[in-house]
């Protein structure tokens, strides 16, 4: 996808303007911006962690993964559970729905808890 049909998909899925706005180089900053947060303890609850998912799986929609590469080799060693899906964003092979942070805070933990 070029940068404008990326914006195009973020708009028509309702996505923030500010998100719409940055477009395809926004998403990659925010997904490295994602995976630094994880590295050093993940503070915010399941609702949160489920909109960087969206927009990983968003990233894999428009041919971006390449440009994500080394931050998801980074997050993918972060996860545990990696059975369990977390969420259902979109992509071809969405490896990022399945486990959590094993860092993960305690709001997020009883989030995560409280759908089981």
């Amino acid at each position: 996808m070029t940068n404008e049909e990326v914006q195009s998909y973020l708009d028509d899925n309702g996505y923030p303007a500010h998100v719409v706005e940055a477009g395809a180089p926004g998403l990659i900053q925010r997904w490295n911006a994602f995976v630094a947060e994880v590295e050093s303890g993940y503070p915010y609850r399941l609702r949160d962690y489920r909109y960087d998912l969206d927009l990983r799986g968003v990233i894999d929609l428009a041919g971006l993964a390449p440009e994500v590469a080394d931050a998801d080799a980074r997050f993918a060693e972060l996860l545990t559970e990696t059975e369990l899906r977390v969420w259902e964003s979109s992509g071809a092979n969405p490896w990022w729905d399945f486990g959590y942070p094993r860092n993960a805070g305690r709001d997020f933990l009883r989030d995560l808890q409280n759908e089981a």
